[in-house]
């Protein structure tokens, strides 16, 4: 899979722009705030309908106007297909082959991505929240049906907070709307848990390979999925329902003290470890790193076996991050089969002789030379 073109209009400090790229490397050379992240930030945009950057939408629309738009023609093995996005105050709106969609979700996975920024290091060593949105932006590229159980589960939540926060300091709570929340609570939780173990499971068969690989066979990833109520992936569904039901009856006191829902998959977190230590709280700069680059290149396997074919790598002023082993274990993976898209502010740290064949882009104040 790889994008030949790309049109902006008034996207963030672009009015106009269209640009052509090369199947293979493509990098945006430019000193800093001079918009070589903000044509990143479009490519991920496109593919899935959110910002890496921000989570408002507004940001992305061009200053004094009334909508954003992203086109891009995306290669895939069956052909060559026009998606777009418009962004406006009202939400956004996707077209698959000039059709609009009914919903964003229906949208999402025709175009996959893996963005490796140097906030991406913060998986390993940034807090559970990073984590959990990092699950949920992967499995919802390879699993429509995720993103809507998602969006379920969120909806079912903010009605049970919503109720939990009116009765706050109660004693009890006698709406038998809450009941019925929690049971639908339990239900959408329980999808989101068990896809989450499954996925994990996945990362996991190509992540301990690869981190085996980058550090030399000298350490052993292992990637833990960890539900806050302690449950099992060996686990039925309806063993984990029924767990879920008596934990949350062991916590409603305490919901309604503090006038929120305490346990689920919106607590949930991952744990990371190398050699039987936890990378987060034990694990060296480096070793973040290394577990960091190993998911990021499991991430494009896993894609690439859900989706049969490679998705499009954004490297956003990542490779200065890493040292020259690391730099050049990344891109000898990706070389000739992932389309790649590079920002940097100078090509002369990067030592790899894919660089010699890539396509340059000179950025400045919002000009881009091709």
């Amino acid at each position: 899979m790889n994008i030949e073109r790309l049109q902006l209009t008034n996207y963030r400090n672009y009015e106009s722009l269209t640009l052509d790229f090369s199947p293979k490397i493509n990098v945006f050379i430019g000193e800093n705030a001079q918009g070589k992240t903000n044509v990143m930030e479009s490519i991920y945009v496109l593919a899935m309908a959110k910002s890496h950057r921000t989570s408002n939408d507004k940001e992305l629309i061009r200053w004094d106007t009334d909508y954003g738009k992203i086109e891009g023609v995306v290669q895939k093995r069956y052909g060559s297909l026009p998606i777009e996005l418009t962004v406006s105050k009202k939400g956004k709106k996707g077209k698959i082959n000039h059709l609009e969609q009914t919903k964003l979700s229906n949208y999402i996975g025709q175009m996959n991505v893996v963005m490796f920024a140097p906030e991406d290091l913060n998986v390993v060593k940034g807090s559970p929240q990073i984590r959990r949105r990092f699950i949920d932006m992967e499995i919802g590229q390879i699993s429509p049906v995720y993103l809507h159980d998602l969006l379920t589960f969120q909806k079912i939540l903010k009605q049970r907070n919503h109720l939990l926060k009116n009765n706050q300091g109660r004693s009890s709570i006698n709406d038998v709307m809450f009941d019925v929340y929690t049971e639908q609570y339990i239900q959408a939780a329980v999808q989101i848990i068990r896809k989450r173990f499954q996925f994990m499971e996945l990362l996991q068969e190509w992540a301990e390979p690869i981190h085996s690989g980058i550090s030399r066979g000298l350490e052993t990833l292992v990637i833990k999925y960890r539900p806050v109520t302690g449950m099992d992936a060996s686990w039925t569904a309806e063993e984990m329902a029924k767990y879920l039901e008596k934990k949350l009856a062991e916590v409603k006191q305490r919901e309604l003290e503090r006038g929120v829902t305490l346990i689920g998959p919106h607590r949930d977190d991952l744990q990371f470890l190398v050699n039987g230590y936890d990378v987060q709280t034990y694990g060296s700069q480096g070793q973040q790193r290394t577990t960091a680059l190993s998911l990021k290149l499991a991430e494009i396997e896993l894609i690439k076996q859900e989706t049969k074919e490679a998705p499009i790598l954004l490297l956003d002023d990542v490779l200065s991050e890493l040292d020259d082993y690391r730099q050049s274990h990344l891109l000898s993976t990706i070389q000739g089969e992932v389309q790649t898209f590079v920002t940097t502010t100078s090509v002369e740290g990067i030592h790899h002789d894919s660089m010699e064949h890539a396509k340059m882009f000179h950025v400045k104040q919002g000009a881009i030379d091709q």
